[in-house]
């Protein structure tokens, strides 16, 4: 449903903390992975050291964010925003017309970019588990579980995939210019502080649920999984 040029707006409460500090992680640890990965020989072979680690707290995050897509706030919960076929169609035939298309947390379209994106990173980490890098001396955990070969084969995944994550960073950048300029809706704004400016009739789809209880396990499978990562070494 679009919203009215005349219709009152509320702030309401759809971020939790625990989905806003995810995507704050996330965002510092890719572009940290970025730089050492891309830009070692500039940096030393030290760098491969930290973006191993990187590599282990994004993995970690990963497996947060699994726990929490089930287990979380209203709006941070797989159910809540991933829709058919049908519904991603129509939202995107939306946003030509004059008529805004209001979505209290992720939208049909960027509902799927946020599982396509959590998809992509799960598959970089977990290859790089298994890489060896024989000119810095660097082998990644699992690479003894594997021959020579394999990790060849994985080592190109890895470098493939990093091109898919950059595709959804550009597209998902490019979607909140887009709806900022558009829709003069403060996306930004909304995932650091956790409140969206909605039309009324949204006052009462404040996020609800992911307590202490949903809190705890999902950290808990994330220190289980970097716990596990840092003693292989």
């Amino acid at each position: 449903m679009g919203a009215q040029a005349d219709e009152p707006v509320v702030a309401v409460r759809v971020w939790d903390v625990p989905t806003r500090l995810f995507h704050g992680g996330i965002a510092l640890l890719v572009t940290a992975n970025l730089v050492t990965g891309k830009f070692d020989s500039v940096l030393g072979a030290s760098t491969l050291e930290w973006h191993k680690r990187c590599g282990y707290a994004i993995l970690a995050l990963v497996a947060f964010r699994l726990v929490w897509g089930f287990a979380g706030g209203t709006h941070a919960r797989f159910a809540s925003f991933l829709r058919g076929p049908g519904e991603v169609v129509a939202y995107a035939r939306s946003l030509a017309s004059r008529s805004h298309p209001v979505s209290v947390g992720h939208n049909p379209m960027g509902g799927w970019s946020v599982v396509a994106m959590i998809a992509a990173l799960g598959v970089q980490a977990a290859t790089g588990l298994f890489l060896v890098q024989e000119d810095y001396g660097f082998a990644g955990p699992f690479s003894r579980f594997v021959s020579g070969a394999m990790s060849d084969r994985l080592n190109a995944v890895h470098k493939a995939n990093f091109w898919v994550i950059a595709s959804l960073v550009v597209l998902h950048l490019s979607a909140v210019a887009f709806h900022t300029v558009r829709w003069r809706e403060d996306l930004v704004g909304a995932m650091l502080s956790g409140t969206k400016r909605l039309p009324e009739r949204f006052a009462g789809a404040a996020s609800r649920g992911g307590g202490v209880l949903a809190m705890v396990v999902a950290a808990g499978a994330a220190l289980a999984v970097l716990a596990g990562l840092l003693a292989l070494g």
